[in-house]
């Protein structure tokens, strides 16, 4: 298996419009759209894919679209995230066996667990599966931060060599790279730019669900040819959508954007709502500013 590098998106889940349903047509069109724009990975049912508002029967229908869509032509990493060790075990046994070439892992979001619990609650999946684990470290959402010392103890966990690192601290990538070495492969989880330059291999990007092609060329530029000046027009490029796919919006933020460029993803789940109208025309300028509006909604501004 080639190792995962580049940027990744952690995709929405379209659904129907009324929400009662995937619309698993949109996410194989989703997934096509990604892979033609030069995205280098996919990862359904993470925060942004609203993993916690599906039922296990749309998980195993999100995991197969996507699988079979993507069909090896980019790797495909599931989230598996739970609360309780033995839910993660099954749902991360499930995405195996359903060909997903890794799994993403946020820590108990609730217990609050020790890094003793911690350690045990990855071991206990790395030892029940055969891919690789990408740790998400997101301490907003999961209540505990993944300290550098504590990733360097998860990297001796052969399954456990990857992190999504989602502070807003880049000292985070420096550390990790510093004491896990070539034991933990970082993909930024928030600030890609700035932590391309300080070692990380991939991001797991919000923002190249509505912009996969820039965002794939800010790593292609910054980390695979390492052109500065590049890399920097690519971001500043970027830096006006990141407000609306980022923070507490990030998928509403996300999915009106999708509806503007006529690809309807359908609405959040509750308790999620749909953007604010208000905030619909700053977002709808932004998007015509990057070229990412069809051209009769341009025209009809």
């Amino acid at each position: 298996m080639r190792p995962f590098r580049g940027t990744y998106t952690v995709l929405v889940t379209p659904f129907t419009a009324d929400g009662s349903a995937v619309d698993l047509a949109a996410l194989a069109r989703l997934v096509e759209f990604q892979i033609a724009e030069g995205i280098h990975g996919l990862i359904p049912l993470g925060s942004t894919g609203e993993f916690l508002s599906v039922t296990p029967d749309e998980r195993h229908a999100i995991v197969e679209t996507v699988v079979k869509t993507a069909a090896g032509r980019v790797p495909v990493l599931i989230g598996t995230g739970g609360e309780w060790t033995r839910d993660v075990v099954a749902m991360s046994r499930e995405a195996e066996a359903q060909g997903a070439d890794g799994v993403m892992i946020i820590p108990p979001f609730y217990s609050v667990p020790t890094e003793d619990e911690l350690y045990v609650h990855y071991k206990t999946v790395a030892d029940a599966i055969s891919i690789p684990i990408m740790v998400y470290n997101n301490p907003a959402t999961a209540n505990v931060d993944l300290l550098p010392e504590t990733v360097a103890r998860l990297s001796t966990i052969d399954a456990c060599c990857y992190i999504k690192e989602s502070t807003l601290d880049v000292t985070r990538v420096r550390d990790i790279v510093r004491i896990c070495g070539d034991r933990m492969t970082v993909f930024a989880g928030v600030l890609g730019f700035e932590s391309f330059w300080l070692g990380a291999e991939g991001w797991v990007a919000v923002c190249s669900n509505v912009a996969p092609h820039l965002s794939a060329e800010l790593f292609n530029a910054s980390v695979d040819r390492r052109d500065l000046d590049e890399g920097t027009a690519i971001h500043r490029k970027l830096i006006p959508l990141l407000p609306f796919v980022g923070g507490p919006r990030y998928v509403s933020g996300t999915k009106a954007a999708f509806e503007m460029m006529g690809m309807s993803m359908g609405p959040p789940r509750p308790p999620r709502l749909p953007l604010p109208e208000a905030d619909k025309p700053a977002l709808r300028k932004v998007l015509a500013g990057m070229g990412l509006l069809p051209t009769s909604a341009v025209a009809a501004e």
